[in-house]
C-alpha cells in the first residue's frame, strides 16, 4: 500500500480532511453571527478560515508526529492509516511540514492583527501554542484528559467568539452563547475518535477523557454535548428574539439519533463510520445554525 501512495496523497491523508470541518463551523457561525448583527467583512471570514484550517491541520501533524514517537500510533490502532506508522513521512518531514503550516497560519493571520488589533494576535499566537500542546511538550494536554477541553475552548468558544469579533470588535455574551454548540459539535467528533481508541490508548499511556470515564460515560458526554446543541436555538429564540428559523438545526436530529445508535453498537474499525458521520454532523449542523441566525 505503501508504493501506491504519492508523497502529496501523503500529506493530504496527514490532514485528515474528513475532520476538517471542525475548522469550518466556527468560523461560519461567528460570521453569520456577524451578518445578522449587520457587521460583515468577506476578506476577514476568508482569511480566518485559511488560519483556522491550517492551525487545525498543524494540529493534526503534531498529533500524528507525537503519538508515533509516543507509541500511541502503532500497527494496533484501528483508525484510517497514520502516515508516521507507514512509513509515507518521515520524522524529519513531519517536523518541517507542521513548522510551515503554523509559520503559514501566522503569516497569513497578521493581516487580521493589522486590520482589527492586537488582540487577535494574542489569540492567534495562544491557539498555535496549545495546537503543539495538544500532543508535544511536557504536558500534552490530549495525554492528560484535556484533549476534549481543548477542542471545545479552541474549535468552539474562541474560534466562533474570535471570528466574530473580527467583525465587530465586540466580545458578547450571544457570541459566547452561539460558540457553544459549536464547540459541542466539534468535541464530539474527538469524542467518538477517543471511545474508539480507548483500549489501545490505555496500552499506550495515553490518558484520554474516553479512558478517564469508560466508555459508558463517554456515550453520555456525547449524547449531553448533542442536548446542549439543541438547547442553544430555544435560548436564542426566547432571550434573544432570533425568529423561529433558529430551529433549524433540529432538522439534524434524525443524524443525532444514528450517531447514537452507532457508538451503541459499533465496534471497532466500525466505528471510523461513525467518525466520519459526526464530522459530516458538525458541518450540516453548522450550517443550518448559520442559515438560521441570518434569516
Amino acid at each position: 500500500m505503501k508504493e501506491e501512495i504519492s508523497k502529496i496523497q501523503s500529506w493530504i491523508l496527514a490532514s485528515r480532511p474528513k475532520t476538517l470541518p471542525a475548522s469550518f463551523v466556527p468560523v461560519m457561525v461567528g460570521s453569520a453571527l456577524a451578518i445578522s448583527q449587520g457587521k460583515f467583512f468577506l476578506l476577514y471570514s476568508i482569511s480566518a478560515l485559511i488560519c483556522s484550517v491550517l492551525i487545525q491541520i498543524g494540529t493534526n501533524f503534531t498529533n500524528d508526529l507525537y503519538d508515533y514517537l509516543k507509541g500511541a500510533d502503532n500497527e494496533k490502532r484501528k483508525g484510517p492509516l497514520r502516515v508516521l506508522v507507514s512509513g509515507l513521512i518521515s520524522v524529519k518531514e513531519m517536523k518541517i511540514g507542521i513548522s510551515l503550516v503554523f509559520g503559514l497560519a501566522f503569516l497569513l493571520g497578521l493581516y487580521l492583527v493589522y486590520s482589527t488589533g492586537i488582540l487577535i494576535l494574542v489569540v492567534g499566537i495562544i491557539s498555535i501554542i496549545a495546537g503543539i500542546a495538544y500532543t508535544a511538550g511536557p504536558f500534552p494536554l490530549a495525554y492528560n484528559g484535556l484533549g476534549d477541553l481543548f477542542v471545545f475552548i479552541f474549535f468552539g468558544i474562541v474560534g466562533t467568539m474570535g471570528t466574530f469579533y473580527l467583525h465587530t470588535q465586540d466580545i458578547s455574551l450571544l457570541a459566547f452563547i452561539i460558540s457553544v454548540p459549536v464547540g459541542a459539535v466539534t468535541t464530539n467528533i474527538l469524542v467518538v475518535n477517543n471511545y474508539r481508541d480507548i483500549n489501545e490508548d490505555k496500552e499506550a499511556g495515553k490518558i484520554t477523557m474516553a479512558v478517564i470515564i469508560g466508555k459508558y460515560f463517554t456515550r453520555v458526554e456525547f449524547i449531553l454535548l448533542l442536548i446542549l446543541c439543541y438547547t442553544v436555538s430555544i435560548i436564542l429564540h426566547f432571550n434573544f428574539d432570533y425568529s423561529y428559523w433558529v430551529f433549524l438545526p433540529y432538522l439534524t436530529i434524525p443524524i443525532a439519533v444514528v450517531l447514537i445508535r452507532m457508538l451503541m453498537i459499533f465496534k471497532d474499525e466500525e466505528l471510523n463510520k461513525t467518525l466520519e458521520l459526526s464530522a459530516k454532523f458538525s458541518g450540516i449542523y453548522g450550517l443550518l445554525l448559520s442559515i438560521g441566525l441570518t434569516l
